[in-house]
């Protein structure tokens, strides 16, 4: 029988005060693996992201192909490292409270975001959470990024299809379940679950969440 609760948890604007994405190009830029031109690319993205406008598929085909051919291993722990030097200390003080609290009620601590598989294993191994749910990508035989994802993405709908099969097989009820979002494209995740809440919602959620009767709480 299903019947445990488990708090899920976007990133980007959620646990974080900003997208780790925009810290992960800064570290590109500084490492001169990207040019300014690229860098204001990232940015325009991250507008649109937030904004739920942008075609993820594309921006992350583009993304992909910049890695292609890096070895998986070296990246993890590149990531590593720079979730713990320039990512960490973003976590919103509501977010280490909420963290904090589910913890203490026995809730696994699920990470679900668009994010990389990188980034989300780093903040699971940083803020001691239970899983994590995200973007993966294959590789070669030899371990080389082959410049494809694993679908579907952890976007929109597939975020619901992803923690729906992870639930399945933990023993979770989705409808006893929380989920914390800042953005209009987790809508479909929020109401799959039995407790929403919406974090410093971008203007589409916050109409939406107004609509719901959906908690809106500003971390």
């Amino acid at each position: 029988m299903t019947d445990r609760a488990a708090a899920f948890f976007d990133l980007d604007r959620t646990l974080l005060d900003m997208n780790s994405s925009t810290l992960w190009a800064m570290h590109e830029l500084r490492q001169r693996r990207i040019s300014v031109k690229q860098f204001g690319r990232v940015m325009v993205w991250n507008a649109l992201y937030h904004l739920s406008l942008i075609d993820i598929e594309t921006a992350y085909g583009v993304a992909l192909a910049h890695y292609r051919g890096r070895f998986y291993e070296d990246l993890q722990e590149e990531a590593r490292a720079w979730f713990l030097k320039d990512v960490a200390h973003h976590l919103r003080p509501g977010a280490e409270r909420a963290l904090r609290d589910h913890r203490a009620q026995g809730h696994p601590l699920v990470l679900l975001t668009s994010a990389s598989s990188f980034a989300a294993r780093a903040a699971l191994d940083t803020w001691g959470m239970d899983h994590f749910l995200s973007n993966d990508f294959p590789t070669d035989d030899g371990g080389r990024l082959d410049g494809t994802f694993v679908a579907p993405l952890c976007y929109g709908p597939g975020k619901v299809e992803r923690a729906a099969s992870w639930a399945a097989d933990h023993g979770v009820d989705l409808s006893r379940s929380y989920f914390y979002s800042d953005s209009y494209s987790d809508a479909p995740m929020l109401r799959a679950v039995g407790y929403p809440r919406v974090i410093s919602p971008d203007p589409r959620l916050s109409r939406e969440a107004r609509q719901r009767g959906w908690p809106v709480l500003q971390w």
